[in-house]
């Protein structure tokens, strides 16, 4: 199954840019993207916008990103793992089982231009979004879609990169990896980092019931999570930060309202291409900041701190 094409393979070796949206519906959750970061800008190697440039969607169904692509391609749900293993083989030249390319949804015809396009382009992106973590594979879809990008640098440069859905998730992740050398999926029961997404990742211990207590900043859970990761929050302690009202601090047991950063409290915001950007309070607000929360919090701790035995501390 497939959508339209509107440029041939020969002419795509005279556009600069080649973009792939995996999983993810810009036109809709980053309304923004099209126009100021890849289709429509221009540039100093892409005079030309978005006749420079090549469009291509892969999901399971057709949303209105699809009218910017062009080249939609449509694959069955569950099954992106495969897809992107077949094109791994079709970008290194191995052969590939037409019958298993068959139960994807899409042709071995289809996978062979896509990995001819993907080669032939001077400088290519694949946007991946949740479609590819949240759905069978989780992790491994993603880890296949780097090591894609990754391999087709033996060819032409390409790079990939999430599309991130809360707020500045990125500098958590930046945060993250400075600190701990990991991204995410991250544990430090042990007393250092241990880095395995599908066993750490957050979805996947309250999944499991491993945790017995939840403290959430920035981010609301209860409104993307799985039904059963929902409802061990709502059976564990939970103590949410929130400026507002959310699905998670409705089941949770502690909210505590926060001042808006970048509105009444500094700090920094990464976007998604990781470039910080310094925020700057331009209203009062009454409430505390994230960090003076999460310092009083971790000072009240100290305090009432038990000592090991047989530790030195």
């Amino acid at each position: 199954m497939g959508g339209k094409v509107s440029c041939t393979l020969g002419e795509v070796k005279n556009r600069a840019d080649f973009i792939i949206y995996w999983g993810g519906n810009p036109a809709e959750c980053h309304p923004r993207h099209f126009t100021k970061y890849t289709l429509t800008q221009k540039g100093k190697f892409v005079p030309n916008g978005r006749k420079g440039r090549t469009m291509v969607l892969v999901d399971i169904r057709e949303t209105p990103s699809g009218r910017a692509a062009d080249l939609f391609l449509q694959v069955r749900p569950g099954k992106d793992f495969e897809v992107l293993t077949a094109l791994r083989a079709l970008v290194k030249g191995q052969r590939v089982d037409q019958t298993l390319i068959a139960e994807t949804g899409l042709t071995i015809e289809q996978l062979q231009d896509l990995a001819d396009r993907m080669k032939s382009c001077r400088f290519g992106v694949i946007f991946f979004g949740m479609g590819i973590s949240m759905t069978r594979g989780k992790h491994m879809n993603s880890a296949a879609i780097l090591t894609l990008a990754a391999e087709l640098n033996a060819f032409t440069k390409f790079v990939a990169m999430p599309m991130r859905g809360h707020g500045n998730v990125t500098g958590a992740d930046v945060v993250m990896r400075w600190t701990t050398g990991y991204p995410f999926g991250v544990s430090l029961t042990r007393g250092y980092p241990r880095y395995n997404p599908g066993e750490f990742s957050t979805v996947d211990l309250l999944l499991r019931g491993d945790v017995d207590a939840a403290m959430i900043l920035g981010a609301d859970p209860g409104a993307t999570m799985p039904q059963p990761a929902i409802d061990h929050l709502a059976r564990i302690p939970t103590i949410v930060l929130d400026p507002k009202v959310t699905h998670t601090s409705r089941l949770a047991h502690v909210h505590i309202t926060t001042a808006v950063t970048g509105i009444s409290a500094p700090g920094t915001a990464y976007r998604m291409d990781e470039i910080p950007l310094p925020l700057r309070p331009a209203l009062k607000s009454p409430y505390p900041t994230d960090e003076e929360v999460v310092r009083r919090i971790y000072q009240a701790a100290a305090k009432r701190r038990v000592p090991i035995a047989g530790s030195a501390n």
